[in-house]
Parts: C-alpha cells; structure tokens; sequence
C-alpha cells in the first residue's frame, strides 16, 4: 500500500465535502490526515485514517507562525516518508507544497479560493504570487473549482506548464443532500449560511432584512460568528429582525426548512452552501461571482446579485418573493436537477482518483 498524507486547514471541511476522496484513498491506500481541530476526527479516525494535529492560523500573516507550520509540515514529511502529499486550502498549499516540491515528494495542490488576496495589487500582490510559485511550482497537478480561479494562476504564471485540472467544487453528495418537498406554508423563511463575516456578506444581509422582515418574512443566519459582529447579531435578535441558529455540523434540515438561501459571499471557489442548498431543491439568491453564478441559472433556479450592493440583493429578494409557492417549488426543482447534472460527486472523486494513479504508477 502506498502512504499518503492529506494537509488540510479543517476536519468539517475535509469530512463533509471530499470525505468520498479520503475513503477512496482509503481503501487503497494507508492515509494520514494533518489538521487544525476535533470537529471530524473521530469520525476520519473510523473510517481508518491516522490523525494527526498541526495548528493552523488560518486568517493570520504572522511570519513566525507561518514559519512553524512550515516547520511541522517539513517534520511530518521526513516522519511518515509519504509517497504522495494532497493538499487543500491557501497555508497547507504554500507551505505543505513547498515542503514537498523540496523533498522530491509528488503532490496534489487544490485552490479552493483566493479571497481579496489578488485585489489588492502593488507589493502584496507580488509576494503573493511568489508565495504561491514556490508552494505550487512542483505539484504534479493543481485543481481548481472556477475558471477565473485558473485564469488567475496562468496570468501570474504560478504554476506555470504544471498539469492542471477543472472540477465543479466539491460537488456534492446526492444522497446526503436528498431533494425534500418544497414547505407549503404561509411564511417565507430566508436562510444565509456561512461563516459570519464581512467577505461572507452578512451586512448586506443584515441590510435586506432591516428592509424586507415581517410577520410572514423570516431572516434566519446559520454559521458560527467569525468576526466582531455578535454583539450587531443579539441586538437585531432582540429587535425580531434576524433569527441566529447558530453553528451545526449536519446542515441539511435546515436547507430543507428554509425557502430560499442566501449566499452573498464576496469570493469563493465554489460555494458548497449554493449546491447544498439547490440539491435539497431550494431556490439560491446568490453572488453573481465565479464561485457561485456556475451552480445557479439566473431566474431558473435562483437569483442574482452584485456582491456588496445591499440593494441589489433586496431587489433579487424581491423577485423571490413575488413568486407563488408553487413556483418556487418549480424552482427548487429545477435547481435539483442541475446539481444532477452538473455537480454529482462521484465524478469530481473520479477525477482525484484518476490523478493519484496516474502519480503513483508512474
């Protein structure tokens, strides 16, 4: 059996949208997971895989920290002398890539999403893209989930002549995100799911429900609080302006509950909460951004808007709840049916599991 070592910056990220990767490789493979948290083990620990924990300060530019993970990384590669490393997400692709590119170890890169990191220009934007050539430079393939994503890359020349490859995200698993009934129901319960935060658009959000809440109209938050906006939270919950149902592992019923969910993010690779939600057949009022235009067909199965633009996002509110119950039912499953045929799992873990054996069979 061949070793492969995952370097990931969260165990819910890797458990609940590549855990069919990991038990792919599993079943072929001896694999060691390197992580930040708890939220998953127990669960990739069944399943077989070796745990190991390495903390990550994932959001952090403190040089010192950075360069204790690169420390870690470097110890655990001479310690498990893997024959491949997989790696997910911005530290463990810069760090663990440049590790392994450096130790002559083939490696899988995965660009989940860029953030505002190439918005930005001038001197951070050149040691970004160093960052980067040095972490990727070597992979023996790097995926992307969008396309501006890997127009990106080519344009910096990161990764310059490496193999590259397109997937829609994740994807998403059909069976855990079965399609359920549209509510029939006199209330319109809007759902934003995500992390908390000012990139995330939680204050357009905020701004849409100031404008559009009523007795019949419920805006509802999922995710835990990334930044300092709790204390905004308890005073619109107070207010009866916003519903927080704080962080939950298993999302599903709460899709399912909802009419519609909002992803207002800024940027994403490709947003799981959008092709979660339009796999249990609920309409999306998403950010028109790569990342998130790919799973929705605007007017179809969901609606769009310019990121950061509250009105915008009231505006595409407003479309949705003009529409009857029975339309949206209609929309949702329409949304259903895209993720069928767009977005099925099993073809992106295909396309992971052709990568790994052509890498260790050559």
């Amino acid at each position: 059996m061949s070793r492969i070592l995952i370097l990931t910056n969260s165990s819910g990220g890797l458990y609940d949208f590549r855990n069919e990767f990991v038990k792919a490789l599993l079943a072929e493979n001896e694999v060691y997971i390197s992580l930040p948290d708890d939220v998953k083990t127990r669960e990739l620990a069944a399943e077989g895989a070796h745990i190991v924990r390495t903390p990550i300060h994932r959001r952090g530019v403190n040089p010192l920290e950075d360069l204790k993970l690169y420390t870690s990384y470097r110890r655990l590669m001479r310690e498990l002398k893997p024959d491949m490393v997989v790696t997910y997400t911005i530290k463990p692709n810069i760090y663990g890539g440049f590790c392994a590119g450096r130790m002559k170890i083939p490696y899988i890169a995965t660009v989940t999403g860029l953030g505002g990191a190439f918005d930005r220009g001038g001197l951070f934007v050149r040691l970004i893209v160093q960052m980067y050539r040095a972490g990727l430079g070597r992979a023996a393939c790097v995926f992307f989930q969008n396309e501006e994503n890997r127009g990106i890359f080519r344009k910096y020349g990161i990764a310059a002549g490496r193999r590259d490859r397109l997937v829609m995200g994740s994807g998403v698993n059909l069976d855990r995100h079965s399609c359920e009934a549209y509510p029939d129901r006199d209330e319109t319960h809007l759902l934003f799911v995500g992390r908390v935060m000012k990139e995330r658009g939680i204050l357009e959000f905020v701004e849409a429900a100031k404008a559009l809440h009523s007795d019949k109209v419920f805006f509802e938050v999922l995710g835990a609080c990334d930044e300092d906006y709790q204390e905004m939270l308890d005073q619109l919950e107070g207010e009866g302006i916003i519903r927080q149902l704080g962080f939950h592992t298993e999302v599903h019923p709460y899709l399912a509950a909802a009419s519609a969910v909002v992803v207002a993010s800024f940027h994403e690779g490709m947003s799981n909460s959008l092709i979660e939600a339009a796999a249990t057949g609920r309409p999306v009022i998403a950010s028109d951004i790569s990342g998130c235009r790919e799973a929705f067909d605007e007017g179809r199965t969901g609606f769009g808007f310019t990121p950061g633009c509250a009105d915008e996002l009231i505006a595409a509110l407003e479309k949705f709840l003009s529409l009857s119950v029975e339309e949206r039912g209609r929309m949702g499953r329409a949304a259903r049916e895209k993720m069928e045929r767009e977005f099925d799992r099993t073809k992106v873990t295909a396309a992971y599991m052709e990568e790994v054996h052509r890498i260790l069979l050559r």
